[in-house]
């Protein structure tokens, strides 16, 4: 079992709040890190895949949270019964002793239909993501922290690490039960079943799909589209749908966490910003099988190494955002006058960090010059910027920026 580093998040959640809820993309750890939470904190687990729990559960709602006046509850899949919440919004107003309920699901709980006024006031939400590639090395990465804090590059040593083991990484990605499978033909098998499961049980309970077979189809394109600006219009004209049909549509996958939209940066910068959201998957793995990008096959097609890579260092950034001390906000930057930046993330106290990445073997002078009039823009608010590539060598490379290898993320 893989250690996951937004374990101690969870337990200070659950030592002063009465309800936490742990969600994230199916399949990506979630229940097998409730089980073990229960097993170590002497909670009940049940789970809501469980039939019979699921029918108990619906018969008395209220009977069923009941048990927690005896011992916590550990309640897997939680989504599947959105009039649950009710009954545990009375139990925990009732009883506002902290930690009595710990929820998991495969759904935004804001996004469930009479979920998010539930329990208004009374639930902390954590997001699991998939692996992150600290967690697949047993080790908790302070990457962002380091570099608010000015610490990159220092005394960091030069990667080992080469384009192509980058590549074989990103598409692995960080499904626990992907990362061991040797072979793409193996994974891309794994999430053909992984995707079908989804689509015909989680967004049947979700919502009345009219073209279930447009899904795939739909995903195949967001995969070819990663890193691009939303543009629903393009996407329903492609697959001869409606376009209310396909914004629809999108909401959905961004409510099973299928679809990880990273939003436009929002800033009094002087120039006018893209406003719309760029599109990514919920990991590089799942990119790259419905792209089918193979690692060995990547490097013969610079955009598609480009996107992938991308792609995976976004992830990595947004799944350490989560743990990270200075927990900044997640972005990206495009003017309409031609800057544009892959991730610029915001601080609570207005601090701000930007990161560009790049498929080549050697970033260019030319790869620092968004990173630069940025810091030129906001001046002390600027804390650092990093062009992240598969140079090994980690380098200064002005007031405040650096170059750095990508394994810089999980090594620092």
């Amino acid at each position: 079992m893989y250690r996951r580093n937004i374990e101690p998040l969870l337990r200070e959640a659950l030592s002063d709040t009465r309800v936490v809820y742990l969600a994230g993309p199916r399949q990506c750890g979630k229940s097998t890190l409730a089980r073990a939470f229960a097993e170590a904190t002497g909670r009940r687990y049940l789970s809501l895949d469980d039939p019979l729990t699921l029918d108990l559960a619906r018969a008395d709602p209220a009977g069923f949270v009941r048990q927690a006046d005896l011992q916590p509850l550990v309640i897997d899949e939680a989504q599947r019964l959105p009039e649950l919440l009710l009954a545990i919004k009375q139990a925990v107003d009732a009883d506002n002793r902290p930690g009595r309920f710990l929820l998991t699901g495969s759904a935004n709980f804001l996004a469930l239909p009479k979920v998010a006024d539930s329990l208004a006031g009374r639930v902390e939400i954590l997001e699991l993501q998939t692996l992150s590639q600290g967690e697949l090395e047993g080790t908790r990465e302070r990457f962002i922290d380091a570099l608010f804090a000015g610490e990159l590059p220092g005394a960091l040593p030069p990667s080992a690490l080469s384009r192509e083991e980058y590549l074989r990484r990103a598409e692995v990605g960080g499904y626990p039960e992907v990362v061991g499978r040797p072979s793409p033909a193996r994974r891309r098998r794994w999430f053909a079943s992984y995707l079908d499961t989804i689509i015909r049980r989680d967004l049947r309970d979700l919502s009345a799909i009219e073209h279930v077979h447009a899904l795939p189809a739909l995903l195949r394109l967001l995969a070819g589209r990663v890193g691009s600006v939303a543009n629903a219009a393009g996407l329903a004209q492609d697959l001869q749908l409606p376009v209310s049909t396909v914004s629809r549509y999108l909401r959905h996958l961004e409510t099973l966490y299928l679809l990880a939209p990273l939003p436009a940066w929002s800033t009094n910068f002087s120039a006018r910003l893209t406003k719309s959201p760029k599109f990514y998957l919920a990991d590089s793995g799942l990119t790259a099988a419905l792209a089918e990008a193979a690692a060995a096959r990547v490097p013969l097609v610079p955009e598609a190494a480009g996107q992938l890579l991308e792609a995976f260092v976004v992830g990595e950034v947004r799944k350490q955002a989560a743990w990270s001390a200075t927990g900044p906000s997640v972005a990206y930057l495009r003017t309409y006058g031609g800057l544009e930046i892959d991730l610029v993330l915001e601080a609570p106290d207005g601090r701000v960090a930007a990161l560009e990445v790049k498929a080549a073997a050697r970033p260019s002078r030319r790869d620092f010059r968004a990173l630069a009039a940025l810091r030129d823009e906001l001046g002390p608010r600027f804390a650092a910027g990093a062009v992240l590539s598969p140079a090994p060598e980690p380098l200064p490379a002005g007031d405040r920026l650096c170059a750095l290898p990508i394994d810089a993320l999980w090594r620092a």
